[in-house]
């Protein structure tokens, strides 16, 4: 069994491999073309450096592990396709039954196979891509200035013993500073205390954020008509604050770009502070489903093994394997916005896709295998 294992893992890396490879060139092209309208823009922090041909090159090499993360799934569903469909037409998985490869064997070795990726896809995606995705961003942003959400930025919110805060961040710099920072502060019964404007900052490393150029006004009286405004200036301002760096990237940055850990931490700040997580947290399952996706995909090329290519070509079955791989991820995101719209529990939005298909997929393995 060592031998079969051995040449059933090594036929589906190697097809795997160069189904990837594939991919990343096209979409290495694409990139590419699109970051040639940005050459010669000049950079908002060295006036005299330009968006060049080699920051294109390297932007768009950053942006390859998060790609990779995207791909390897369906990858791994057409190498794996693509191996057992050829295996299955050269009557060699013939041979490989007869010398004892059974169905749940077959199965057992399969699911080593994808267990095996969906350990280099969750490496990928938590580790590698965030790194150098924010990279490509920051890279990005040396050029653009800033990095930032529409018009308003982002919003925040956090809760101080009786004080509630509203904290919005215009945009944040390639150094991680902070500019245009404005934070409300609220008590129990919603009416405002105090209100700061600050033009730029940073958040220290004990989590305290050091603001720049601040204007504070506090709001004094009982009443409305007896509430005075205190205007003070100060070149200054320290504020404590748990709200980290990785927070405010989480609400300016797509939240499937950060690491699950970075997601995880936001998502306790949300409901600390009486906030709607549920599209953070149905992102958060989907970050931790995806990598097991790869196990759905080689259940889903199982059963191509078993089918006979006497009278049709294959390229006919690997290309129905891949519009299966392509219904899948379509299918994940409509989940994930369904369950946003609908309320669904998040880990049954993000893990309703897989199931569904690895019952699918199990049922036609048995009713193949079993019934033919």
């Amino acid at each position: 069994m060592k031998t079969i294992r051995r040449l059933i893992y090594g036929e589906v890396a190697v097809t795997t491999g160069f189904v990837l490879l594939s991919f990343l060139s096209l979409f290495f092209f694409f990139d590419f073309l699109e970051e040639l309208t940005s050459l010669g823009r000049p950079s908002r922090i060295d006036p005299n450096a330009t968006y060049e041909l080699r920051h294109a090159f390297l932007y768009v090499a950053l942006l390859l592990p998060s790609r990779i993360y995207e791909l390897l799934p369906i990858c791994v569903l057409i190498g794996t396709v693509a191996v057992m469909a050829r295996l299955a037409q050269s009557s060699e998985y013939t041979i490989l039954r007869t010398s004892g490869l059974g169905p749940w064997r077959a199965l057992h070795t399969l699911l080593g196979v994808g267990l095996t990726f969906a350990v280099l896809t969750f490496a990928v995606g938590d580790y590698l891509a965030p790194v150098t995705d924010k990279t490509a961003q920051l890279l990005k942003a040396s050029f653009h200035g800033r990095i930032s959400v529409g018009q308003t930025g982002a919003w925040l919110k956090e809760r101080q013993g009786s004080s509630n805060f509203s904290v919005n961040v215009g945009s944040l710099s390639p150094e991680g500073g902070l500019s245009d920072v404005r934070i409300f502060e609220f008590d129990e019964k919603g009416r405002i205390r105090s209100s700061l404007e600050a033009v730029s900052g940073h958040i220290g490393a004990d989590e305290t954020w050091l603001l720049n150029q601040v204007q504070v006004r506090k709001f004094e009286g009982a009443d409305t008509q007896s509430r005075r405004v205190i205007r003070t200036d100060t070149e200054s301002y320290r504020w404590p604050s748990s709200i980290t760096t990785e927070m405010v990237s989480v609400a300016l940055l797509k939240p499937e770009r950060m690491r699950t850990t970075d997601l995880f931490a936001y998502i306790r700040h949300l409901e600390a502070n009486d906030q709607t997580a549920l599209r953070y947290e149905i992102e958060f399952w989907r970050k931790v489903f995806y990598p097991l996706s790869c196990l759905v995909m080689v259940v889903l090329a199982l059963p191509f093994a078993y089918l006979h290519f006497r009278t049709s070509g294959i390229t006919g079955y690997v290309f129905g394997g891949v519009m299966i791989g392509i219904s899948f991820f379509l299918l994940n995101n409509v989940f994930g916005y369904v369950g946003n719209l609908n309320q669904w529990e998040p880990w049954v939005a993000a893990a309703a896709p897989a199931m569904i298909y690895s019952v699918v997929s199990l049922a036609a393995f048995g009713w193949l295998v079993l019934r033919r």
